[in-house]
């Protein structure tokens, strides 16, 4: 799941292009899903979301159409529940989490639930 970029010269942060926080339906286990600069990566964000229990679970390079340099990168945190989701405590604490981590960095996140055709694609 590649994040639609409109353009590469402008960021939400130092080294973030886009943050899309999102889960599979029902939407209990987000995953973090970042389009980075690819030459200079968000280090401290990166780090501090593993600090977290995040494990980067994809990372794609790619030349966005702007010529920018841009690295997909997705983040996944297993839960306690069936199939290592979150119970809906573990939902409320890491979305805490992440909301804290990513405002640390002047980034307001808006978690979602992705459509099934998303979800499943």
């Amino acid at each position: 799941m590649m994040l639609f970029l409109k353009s590469t010269s402008t960021s939400k942060a130092p080294g973030v292009y886009e943050v899309d926080i999102a889960a599979k339906p029902p939407g209990k286990t987000f995953g973090v899903f970042l389009a980075t600069d690819a030459d200079q990566p968000p280090h401290a964000l990166l780090t501090q979301l593993a600090a977290l229990g995040f494990v980067n679970t994809y990372s794609s390079p790619y030349q966005h159409k702007d010529g920018g340099k841009v690295l997909d990168l997705h983040f996944q945190k297993d839960g306690t529940d069936i199939f290592k989701g979150w119970k809906s405590e573990e939902c409320e604490q890491n979305l805490a989490a992440i909301t804290a981590l990513f405002q640390e960095h002047g980034i307001t996140i808006a978690p979602r639930v992705m459509t099934m055709a998303e979800a499943y694609a």
